[in-house]
């Protein structure tokens, strides 16, 4: 690693209304490092960001740049001073070739010579060792060359600070790797990479140095061989914290949901769902996992009764509840707490408070003409003790919490509700550790009610450490249905693939 800094932030404040966001951060970054940010949510990492690729400005404070005082007025001047931000969900037009992308916007981009462009591109995959075929179209690629081509458009505008949030949130376990060699062979070639992530190995593994913030401001900067993810998440969360997921012995009980030949497609006449077979258990979580796209969205919403299905049964208390409603699915108690993207937009309102988004669900349970908000205060304020979430009152607006807490607003409603199969899809998204470890234990206190759980996740070593069955999806189908404690995440992540393990279909 070199010593020359290429990035350097002092003493930086940003305020929002009554909050700091940032106060007094330093942070620097040198010529081929990798340095990861960390941080609970709400510590100020994506602010600091945000203020280094142009889109906020500090109120206060300096940022230098290849040792130069620099103001950093918009993305585009962010961009010219070489810094390059790789978000999580990619920016790239589906239909376009990998090369397209990477002129689309570019001064001057409709008079490249197409030889010339083609040259250019090839050397920079040769240099850093990227998977990119520059004339392939993008529907056509898995989700690591998607990344890889916006790897490339940056460096392709001759960028050599790079900023990655959450890379390998959607990535299979093979093409982490992958990434990782990418992004050594980066550093390497001089350039200067700060990682946003919460998956404190892949810090330990990829990582020369990590600077931990909390509540806005800068803990400390340390060298990762010197550290420990104990020290890291004790820093992050400023306090002792047990890093191990519980996985409670439960005796698995009936059957409480089964899928028989499931299948569904969407609107282009593309298979989504394809004869999916599979059980939940009484006490049991159930993990599903696999790439972005594979099902995993128009799984949940079959069961929910949100997407049509065009054969196959979903049996449920020896009922078929295929084709029934929303509304009636959720009365016979199969509650979903389904955490996209956007958080506002399934199940919460942003404008409403949590006593209302409460009775959006509860409303038709209560009789009389009359709504009790009383007695749904209560248990909104229990809620939020029980769950830790920051707001000003259970009166406050929930678009004014921060994600995490939104997320803890939804799945503490679903749990409220007494369900006898509860569906959470990425329920830690974004969640710093103090609070998944909070959903991870009230979904274990459920198993052990005995209330059976579809788990959608992406990190694949929570899934090995909170279920006790995973099922694997590839592109719609079932590549595998495997007992956690007999896996490994290197079979898990071939499975996700499209690779069938001998052997590792267990009984579904």
């Amino acid at each position: 690693m070199n010593n020359q800094v290429f990035v350097r932030m002092e003493d930086i404040c940003k305020t929002f209304g009554t909050v700091k966001a940032n106060d007094h951060i330093n942070f620097e970054v040198n010529k081929g490092e990798i340095h990861a940010l960390l941080g609970e949510n709400g510590a100020g990492k994506s602010t600091l960001m945000n203020m280094l690729s142009g889109i906020y400005k500090p109120d206060s404070g300096s940022i230098y740049i290849h040792n130069q005082e620099t103001k950093i007025g918009s993305p585009k001047e962010s961009i010219e001073k070489g810094i390059g931000m790789i978000h999580q969900h990619y920016k790239l037009v589906e239909v376009q070739t990998a090369k397209d992308n990477v002129i689309l916007g570019q001064t001057g981009s409709i008079f490249l010579r197409p030889k010339k462009l083609s040259e250019k591109l090839t050397k920079i995959v040769a240099q850093f060792g990227l998977s990119v075929e520059p004339d392939k179209k993008i529907y056509d690629m898995s989700i690591g060359e998607k990344q890889s081509v916006e790897i490339l458009k940056v460096l392709y505008r001759g960028a050599d600070i790079l900023i990655m949030d959450e890379p390998t949130a959607v990535l299979t376990p093979q093409e982490t790797k992958k990434l990782f060699k990418i992004m050594r062979n980066m550093a390497s070639e001089g350039c200067a990479i700060i990682i946003i992530t919460h998956k404190l190995h892949e810090v330990m593994e990829i990582s020369d140095r990590v600077t931990v913030l909390h509540k806005g401001a800068t803990v400390g900067t340390l060298s990762t061989k010197d550290t420990s993810p104990r020290e890291l998440t004790d820093l992050m969360v400023g306090k002792s914290v047990n890093l191990s997921i519980n996985r409670p012995e439960v005796e698995r009980g009936e059957v409480l949901l089964s899928l028989h030949h499931l299948n569904a497609i969407d609107n282009n006449n593309v298979k989504v769902l394809k004869d999916m077979s599979f059980k939940l258990y009484k006490g049991e979580i159930l993990g599903v996992a696999g790439v972005a796209g594979s099902g995993q969205k128009e799984l949940c919403e079959t069961i929910a009764g949100l997407y049509p299905v065009t054969s196959g049964d979903i049996i449920y208390s020896g009922e078929n509840i295929v084709g029934k409603s929303p509304r009636e699915i959720i009365k016979k108690g199969i509650a979903m707490s389904f955490v996209p993207e956007d958080r506002l937009g399934m199940g919460l309102v942003a404008s409403m408070d949590m006593i209302d988004n409460y009775l959006l669900k509860e409303h038709h349970n209560q009789k009389g003409f009359m709504i009790k908000r009383g007695p749904i205060e209560k248990v909104c304020e229990r809620m939020v003790e029980q769950l830790e979430i920051k707001t000003p009152s259970v009166h406050h607006p929930v678009k004014q919490l921060s994600g995490g807490n939104i997320q803890k607003v939804l799945i503490g409603r679903e749990i409220d509700s007494n369900p006898q199969v509860l569906v959470t899809a990425y329920v830690v998204r974004g969640l710093d550790i103090g609070a998944s470890h909070t959903i991870y234990d009230l979904l274990n206190e459920e198993k052990k009610k005995g209330v059976g759980i579809l788990f959608i996740g992406e990190d694949l070593d929570v899934l090995l450490e909170l279920c006790d069955r995973i099922v694997v999806l590839c592109q719609g189908e079932i590549t595998g249905v495997v007992r956690a404690k007999d896996t490994t995440k290197e079979e898990v992540g071939y499975m996700m693939a499209g690779e069938r393990i001998e052997g590792q279909v267990v009984a579904l």
